[in-house]
């Protein structure tokens, strides 16, 4: 099996990544006990000095071997991993298979856990820590292929530390958006996160949620209490006066959460190894609070069982020595079929139980994105889309539908390249330059853009409608809210009545929302309306056209004013205004 690496260059651009693959490797570096992680780490550091790539990662226990007053539970083996590679082989082109549901199990009730936050307010009380990062673990049964497994996760959180590494008798998919250190010849960079919201209904309402973050006290005091033990952490490291935090509170845009992020870095002094760098960050603060040894302390006495690789590090150190490991948080690990993944959060005096509890929930979506992911199905992996109309060579509302794809490659942190989809639409014009047809483009989330053509027959004058049965759970999510090729919330309420045109869908508040292929229009009280984007659906380029020109206006509406609706309309942008009747309830 492979071992993966795709890592943001952490001073670069965002763009920039370093993407590689490895094959089975020269030789292996194992420490079983704490008193073998040190000369393990000597002899990676040694091994890329020879030209060597060494890829691995510590588990969160091996932190005994930096300092004995570091409280953690006696754990799995190995305590530290390396693969040593000669060379790197090309980043595998083949697309990864389907992967099987995946249902997750928490071992922690709710009960359990606000009993938990009680204790550590306790602690913060009696001044024997100012925060505490508290966890838990969320187990399921696994019987698919690990490698796809990985793919799907590194597509659901783009753009982060992702690493697959096999290490015999565990895998482990990590797809961390946090960086533990980046350390580069005399320079070292840590980028700590800690503060997390989650993503917005709206573009508004997600700007809003992004400067909340950044503004709220809790966040920001959670944020500076884990800069500033890694400020002194470093200075272990670094040139005196060298310790600097050039970017403090940035939030970082993921696909189900923001986060906040702040960069301290440093000049090493002459003669520092990477057993120092371990010896002086390792665990990184933002796993464990502050007081580090006070928090690990309470950690163990809290959390039954050993964290393992999460929480610990995973990364690679290059030939000539450049060592770049993230904090394994977002992180699978598979031993047989039984999977593993740590959830949690930081507990400071402010912070209230049901915050936290939420937060946890934001942070888990990543297994399966959607308003249930704990017991989410499939991981399959998806791409951005827009339908669009071309007809005798002319795409209709094609800037729209850019700007569209635009907002949700942003929010899912997909790459995106304006000129690179326009040239693929207009090539695909090009090659139709007669006739109608219906245009799908795709994006995926490394912003390769494809677009497919369809023949498409004309618009009925008139279509049925039939109402849901029952609330349309996701109406709330981000797969309805954005466009993507994940469609299997909306497939279920597809219309199975003959003759019938769509589902009219509504939500758990018993409000209109959509249909599953457009927006809906209602004659109500003399006037045309649809709902707003509040109450759960996707934003319409006809819809949004229509409201800009007054043929539209918002307001909500309830299943129960159905009666008092004098006519419908199916809107979307492909196939325009379509008059509609509402017909039985579907069966």
């Amino acid at each position: 099996m492979q071992t993966l690496i795709d890592f943001a260059e952490p001073r670069g651009d965002g763009a920039t990544r370093l993407r590689v693959a490895f094959g089975a490797p020269s030789r292996v570096l194992v420490a079983r006990t704490a008193e073998e992680v040190k000369p393990v780490l000597e002899a990676v550091q040694a091994l890329s000095r020879e030209g060597r790539w060494c890829v691995g990662c510590l588990r969160y226990e091996a932190a005994a071997a930096f300092d004995p007053a570091f409280a953690v539970h006696a754990g799995e083996e190995p305590l530290a991993w390396f693969g040593v590679h000669d060379a790197a082989v090309p980043w595998p082109d083949a697309a990864a298979g389907p992967v099987p549901p995946v249902d997750w199990q928490a071992g922690l009730s709710r009960a359990g856990f606000d009993r938990n936050i009680e204790a550590i307010h306790r602690a913060i009380a009696n001044g024997e820590l100012y925060q505490l990062n508290y966890t838990a673990p969320l187990r399921a049964e696994f019987r698919g292929d690990a490698h796809d497994w990985f793919m799907a996760l590194r597509k659901a959180q783009p753009n982060g530390y992702a690493a697959f590494i096999d290490i015999g008798d565990e895998q482990v998919l990590s797809v961390s958006p946090e960086l533990f250190f980046d350390w580069q010849g005399e320079r070292i960079l840590a980028r700590p996160m800690k503060g997390t919201a989650p993503r917005g209904a709206t573009t508004a309402e997600d700007e809003a949620m992004a400067l909340r973050l950044r503004t709220v006290p809790k966040e920001r005091a959670e944020n500076v209490m884990i800069v500033d033990l890694i400020r002194n952490d470093l200075s272990r490291v670094a040139q005196p006066f060298s310790v600097r935090v050039p970017r403090l509170f940035h939030t970082e845009a993921l696909p189900t959460v923001w986060q906040m992020t702040s960069d301290v870095e440093a000049k090493v002094r002459d003669g520092v190894s990477l057993v120092d760098v371990f010896s002086a960050l390792f665990p990184c603060g933002s796993i464990t609070g502050a007081p580090k040894v006070g928090a690990m302390r309470m950690i163990r006495a809290l959390e039954p069982e050993a964290r393992g690789v999460y929480c610990g590090a995973v990364g690679v150190v290059r030939p000539g020595g450049h060592a770049t490991f993230n904090v394994p948080i977002r992180t699978v690990t598979l031993r047989g079929t039984q999977a593993r993944c740590g959830i949690g959060s930081g507990i400071t005096a402010d912070a209230q139980a049901d915050a936290e509890w939420d937060e946890w929930r934001h942070k888990r979506a990543f297994l399966g994105q959607g308003p249930s992911p704990v017991s989410s199905a499939a991981m399959d992996s998806f791409e951005l889309l827009e339908t669009l109309a071309l007809v005798d060579g002319a795409l209709r509302d094609a800037p729209a539908h850019l700007a569209r794809m635009q907002k949700a490659a942003a929010h899912f942190g997909h790459a995106w390249s304006e000129a690179a989809a326009t040239a693929c639409l207009h090539r695909l014009a090009d090659a139709h330059p007669t006739g109608t047809w219906r245009v799908r483009l795709l994006l995926d989330a490394q912003g390769q853009p494809r677009a497919e053509a369809f023949a498409m027959d004309a618009p009925p004058p008139r279509v049925q409608l039939q109402l849901a049965s029952r609330a349309f759970a996701e109406a709330d999510g981000e797969f309805s809210r954005f466009k993507t090729t994940r469609r299997a919330h909306y497939e279920a309420f597809a219309p199975t009545a003959p003759g019938v045109f769509d589902t009219l869908l509504w939500n758990r508040h018993g409000e209109i929302t959509e249909c599953t292929r457009g927006n809906i229009a209602l004659l109500l009280d003399g006037r045309w309306v649809t709902p707003p984007l509040r109450c759960g659906l996707l934003d319409g380029i006809g819809r949004a056209r229509r409201l800009g020109s007054g043929q539209l206006a918002e307001a909500v509406v309830r299943v129960d004013d159905l009666p008092r609706v004098q006519a419908l309309a199916f809107v979307n942008s492909l196939r325009g205004w379509l008059d509609a009747d509402l017909v039985h309830p579907q069966k």
